[in-house]
């Protein structure tokens, strides 16, 4: 009985010792592929990765050679690109940005050399990974204007010269009904009977949403409409603003209307605007309706407006990503 129980038992104890070598072969034959699927799981989840830092290198590049050209001065397009991409993405490097007329924009790509961990077996030791940002820029085509207030092209023309906005000397324009800008307005200063140069704003807000050939309604009254408070134009006060510029106009009191030519950037030094709307001191008196600062040359960098490459360049631009 011993023998034939010890028998099976050997012969199953040889069997086993030879499966342990037959799976020792296999493992290794194996080896290879699992490596190779480790390196798929692996370094291409770190190619991604890196790839998507790269992708927001790109993008704070090309925004910031596109806020230096949309002010009218390019610089130096490398050397902006060029500190962005290291600054958010490490060792990476930018490529010569790509600027471009239609529309007016820049390129920057960003190329980064990635190592692997596994992917060596296979015999690839690094990749080099690359993202592509293109930003345009130009002058709004519509949006909404945080004031619900318009200039004439007449005033912005004649504080101008006629052409772009530049310095920083501050004056007083005085809206419609009460400007005295020499062949801005007639005798009566009234452009629209009823109206100072406000605008009907938006429900419930104390702004005013408009577009380039579009009519804007004119609010009736002497100080500004209804749903703004004094505190809506105080924190404005030093700041810059996006407002329409209009060229024609008609209508009186709650019909009439002024249409929009384009948009202008103005930084507001003080106002007098009647009742409780006005700084201290104010730029002007009486019954005047005035704001005091200067047109100036300006990136809007909200997503309150819209971009038009057809729209008048009145020194107020805005960018957009269009990659």
């Amino acid at each position: 009985m011993r023998r034939l129980t010890r028998r099976p038992v050997a012969r199953l104890r040889d069997r086993l010792h030879g499966e342990r070598g037959a799976t020792a072969v296999l493992l290794s034959l194996l080896l290879v592929p699992v490596l190779g699927f480790a390196a798929v799981a692996v370094d291409v989840g770190a190619v991604y990765a890196e790839r998507s830092r790269l992708q927001v290198a790109a993008d704070a590049a090309a925004l910031a050679v596109a806020q230096d050209c949309a002010r009218g001065a390019c610089g130096n397009p490398q050397a902006t690109a060029t500190a962005l991409v290291a600054a958010n993405a490490g060792t990476a490097t930018a490529a010569p940005p790509v600027l471009s007329s239609r529309p007016t924009s820049v390129t920057v790509t960003g190329r980064q050399p990635t190592e692997h961990w596994f992917a060596p077996v296979l015999g690839v030791d690094a990749t080099t990974v690359s993202a592509t940002a293109t930003v345009a820029w130009g002058a709004p085509g519509g949006g909404t204007a945080v004031l619900p207030l318009t200039f004439s092209w007449c005033e912005f023309s004649q504080q101008t010269g006629g052409g772009l906005p530049s310095g920083t000397t501050v004056r007083t324009i005085r809206l419609t009904k009460t400007s005295g800008t020499t062949d801005c307005t007639g005798p009566s200063h009234n452009v629209v009977p009823g109206g100072f140069g406000y605008l009907v704003t938006d429900p419930g807000q104390c702004r005013a949403t408009s577009a380039v050939a579009g009519r804007s309604t004119s609010s009736t009254g002497n100080t500004p409409p209804a749903d703004c408070s004094p505190a809506d134009f105080t924190r404005f006060l030093g700041s810059t603003v996006l407002l329409p510029i209009f060229d024609q106009f008609g209508e009186t009191g709650s019909n009439a209307w002024y249409r929009v030519y384009g948009y202008a950037a103005f930084r507001i030094t003080g106002y007098s605007l009647g009742g409780q709307f006005g700084t201290t001191p104010r730029p002007c008196g009486g019954n005047d309706r005035c704001i005091s600062g200067y047109f100036t040359r300006f990136v809007e960098l909200s997503d309150d407006f819209t971009l038009d490459p057809g729209a008048p360049d009145l020194g107020a631009a805005v960018l957009r990503l269009l990659r």
